[in-house]
């Protein structure tokens, strides 16, 4: 059995030390306004809460699909504003503003759509840009896609595009400028390397900028396709001073490509490959509205929860992908087969979530959730979770499209000491990042050799966390073959369901084949994980469909454990994460119905389990 101490005596010190001095998401600012008022940056960190994937009226199907807003108009909901939805109704997150945010639209093409909708522009004039205003949103999307790949978009006058682009680009780093700042609201400068193989697998990545420094344009997949160019082009901006790092995302969709066991042209994967994309991509985006990347239950067949909000097809398709090379957890263990076999590993991404809205404002509130794309998805028969007026020529009571597979997902977490541009991308690059599917439940975790029973009862307990050890996204190195603790806790988002469980997650190579394990380290309710695999007993949470009311006096707002691996192997390599469990609750597609007043659709789940999962750390054996 692995050690659990149990912190219930001491829930109010352990809460202080958790939180420190803010909470970084609340709505009255926390402790931002204080900071703001002259106070010291926290040394013990602070969570806050951002989206670093949105995008505005300059991506090309963003505009294609009805979205007008801006970036400005972004940050303004961001921030905590109602903007407009280009179904006509006005969208505003639910449970306050955030704490950072980037946007990013689409570097290719960047601000060409636009342009081609405003008299006198010389793009307004070309064929293809009177085709796409005829067709709109019906259609226009698939057409654009086909021009960009005939090359009728290249083909337009270079004059054209390149101001096109500049107009945006321009626009975007003003809005960013302009909405920074430091103490209550970070912004960062940004954009989407939308990129993809020959199979159609997604290979997209936001890349982000930590200051006011930004390249003249950006480096767009009409430079280049393969993504090791996009790392290089990053080298040489650090070079000139001008530091950033990309973001991958849906991996899920890339059709095993993101995280292949080769490179983008085929040859076989080397140090120095690992090195230029651990340098360059330190983060993976691990969650967002098109699904989660975690694992697949094809993958990770005794996991329970591998089946959370998958999305089955390639990015923009309803072409199949396959989970080999697709999914977050695999990677991370064919890193350790790759530092174990050939001593480097390409796979040691922190997590975080994102909306990838292109709305300008992304609602990962199940309960007001806007969809994704515009008008095409911006009502609840868009979306396929409320009954068409009339059933199709085929009888389909429902529209038949992939929005059925969307989450109401997500948001990247970060503890920095402050909330500013240096303190979070800071934490972006030591990885002391978590992902969450849309509330703002709270995740720490470290790990150490010489941890004390006593450590959650000291009110320096943080403080002696990181001096005894490391957190989330560091490297444990071996400590003359003694076994590490590791120190994990989780705090409910007061906005969503109490916490049911956490987790730890295990990957490791025995006789050099890939292995992983889940174990439930701390129940709610006075439960205690037993059987093989750990489990915590089901605590009887439920959820009552007809209004979506859900059990208020189960579950925990907090959940802790000092738990000790007994597996655990000094020669081996190893990573481990936490995942943290709510109690269910109604999903964005029951709560549709139920303000149509319908039954939900069958063919979706009516139920959600949100979570969090932290960034892994890595055990490195001596020798």
């Amino acid at each position: 059995m692995p050690q659990i101490a149990s912190l219930l005596a001491a829930v109010a010190v352990l809460s202080l030390a958790f939180l420190g001095c803010s909470t970084g998401g609340d709505d009255d600012g926390g402790g931002d306004a204080v900071l703001a008022g002259g106070a010291a940056p926290n040394p013990d960190r602070d969570a806050y809460f951002g989206d670093l994937h949105v995008h505005t009226r300059f991506s090309f199907d963003a505009y294609l699909f009805g979205t007008r807003t801006n970036p400005d108009d972004a940050y303004r909901f961001a921030k905590g504003e109602a903007i407009e939805h280009a179904s006509g109704h006005q969208i505003q997150l639910q449970s306050g503003a955030l704490d950072f945010q980037a946007v990013t639209d689409h570097g290719f093409y960047l601000g060409f759509l636009p342009a081609m909708d405003t008299p006198g522009n010389a793009l307004y004039e070309s064929d293809i840009g009177t085709e796409l205003r005829e067709l709109g949103s019906n259609g226009g999307f698939q057409r654009a896609i086909q021009a960009m790949g005939t090359g009728e978009f290249a083909a337009l006058p270079e004059d054209a595009r390149n101001d096109a682009i500049q107009t945006a680009w321009q626009a975007i780093i003003e809005a960013a400028e302009a909405h920074n700042d430091p103490g209550n609201f970070t912004t960062f400068i940004g954009y989407e390397y939308t990129s993809s193989s020959d199979d159609r697998g997604n290979l997209h990545r936001n890349v982000i900028f930590k200051g006011s420094e930004a390249p003249m344009k950006p480096f767009a997949r009409t430079d280049s396709r393969d993504p090791e160019d996009l790392w290089r082009w990053l080298d040489d901006l650090r070079d000139q001073g001008i530091e950033g790092l990309a973001i991958p995302h849906n991996s899920n969709g890339s059709n095993g490509q993101m995280f292949r066991l080769e490179t983008f042209s085929g040859e076989p994967l080397t140090a120095e490959y690992a090195d230029l994309r651990m340098r360059n991509e330190p983060l993976v985006e691990m969650t967002q509205v098109k699904g989660t990347s975690e694992t697949h239950p094809l993958l990770s067949p005794n996991d329970e929860w591998a089946d959370f909000e998958i999305f089955p097809y390639r990015i923009a398709t309803q072409l199949y992908s396959e989970p080999k090379g697709s999914y977050v957890r695999e990677a991370y263990v064919n890193g350790l087969m790759l530092q174990e076999a050939q001593g480097f590993n390409p796979f040691r991404f922190g997590m975080v979530g994102a909306t990838d809205t292109h709305n300008s404002g992304g609602t990962p509130e199940e309960h007001n959730f806007h969809g994704k794309v515009g008008r095409v998805d911006g009502t609840g028969q868009g979306r396929g979770s409320v009954p068409l007026d009339e059933p199709t020529e085929d009888g389909e009571r429902y529209a038949q499209n992939a929005f059925e597979y969307w989450g109401g997902s997500g948001l990247a977490g970060v503890w920095a000491e402050e909330n500013t541009r240096d303190a979070i991308y800071d934490a972006f690059r030591r990885k002391e990042t978590f992902a969450t599917s849309g509330p703002r439940l709270r995740v720490r975790f470290f790990a150490g050799y010489h941890y004390t029973d006593d450590l959650t009862l000291d009110p320096e307990m943080i403080a002696a966390a990181y001096d005894g050890g490391v957190p989330m996204g560091g490297d444990l190195v071996a400590d003359e073959g003694r076994s590490p603790r590791f120190l994990v806790w989780a705090a409910r988002d007061a906005d969503s369901a109490p916490l049911q469980r956490l987790q730890m997650v295990k990957g490791w190579v025995e006789d050099g084949e890939a292995r992983e394990q889940v174990v439930d380290i701390a129940c709610a309710d006075g439960g205690m994980p037993s059987g093989d695999p750990l489990r915590c007993p089901d605590n009887g949470a439920s959820v009552d469909l007809s209004d979506c009311s859900y059990t208020q006096d189960l579950g925990a707002a907090e959940l802790s454990a000092l738990w000790t691996d007994p597996d655990f192997d000094a020669a081996k390599h190893a990573v481990y994460y936490v995942r943290a469990l709510e109690n269910p609750t109604c999903r964005w597609s029951t709560w549709d119905a139920l303000r149509a007043g319908v039954e939900p659709n069958p063919d979706m789940p009516p139920t959600i389990q949100e979570r969090a999962w932290s960034s892994p750390i890595w055990y490195v054996p001596g020798g």
